[in-house]
């Protein structure tokens, strides 16, 4: 069974498809542990006696796996990237995508200059305070783009916000101009 000593410093893992689901959050809040217990089912799952032993029930997604060994991975895998001296660079966490709830922003390494497709200027300028505003930028519009969703559940500066309605007028007017065109082709005709 638990005891009080061992219930503060370990967190006793089920990994379930009725669980929460697993986030960037949670990984975060298992990271203040100093044991996580993981169990991993397979196939149909746990004698029910066992649910008593867990702290958490977790889910990593709407899907059948055959076990919860990759669950298990991926949650070791992104808990531990939280914990210090655990990655090379500890300012990288903090610029992971779901860090601070909003997808990544675009990445470039060397060549400047790919098959006609070259870095923005603005990463090679060394304006450190304007490469941040192009990262920040890039990655409201990657999460407005590809998880919308996202957007409801972060807290956005008057910048941000600013920036995500000039995006809305920006697709408005293309749409708006889009429209244009398609009526004069039909009209033509």
């Amino acid at each position: 069974g638990k005891t009080a000593e061992h219930a503060e410093h370990r967190c006793t893992i089920i990994f379930d498809p009725a669980g929460e689901v697993f986030t960037q959050r949670t990984a975060k809040e298992l990271a203040s542990y100093e044991q996580l217990v993981l169990i991993c089912g397979h196939y149909e799952g746990f004698d029910a006696r066992i649910y008593d032993l867990a702290d958490r029930l977790i889910s990593v997604g709407d899907f059948v796996l055959t076990g919860g060994e990759i669950p298990a991975m991926l949650t070791v895998d992104a808990t531990a990237r939280m914990l210090p001296g655990v990655l090379g660079d500890a300012a990288s966490a903090a610029t992971d995508s779901f860090f601070d709830g909003l997808l990544g922003y675009p990445q470039y390494t060397r060549p400047r200059d790919f098959e006609g497709k070259a870095v923005p200027d603005v990463l090679l300028s060394g304006n450190h305070a304007e490469i941040a505003r192009w990262r920040r930028e890039q990655a409201l519009l990657t999460t407005l783009r590809h998880r919308p969703e996202l957007l409801a559940r972060v807290t956005l500066s008057q910048e941000d916000q600013f920036f995500l309605e000039q995006q809305q007028e920006t697709k408005e007017n293309k749409e708006s101009l889009r429209e244009s065109r398609e009526n004069d082709i039909i009209d033509s005709i």
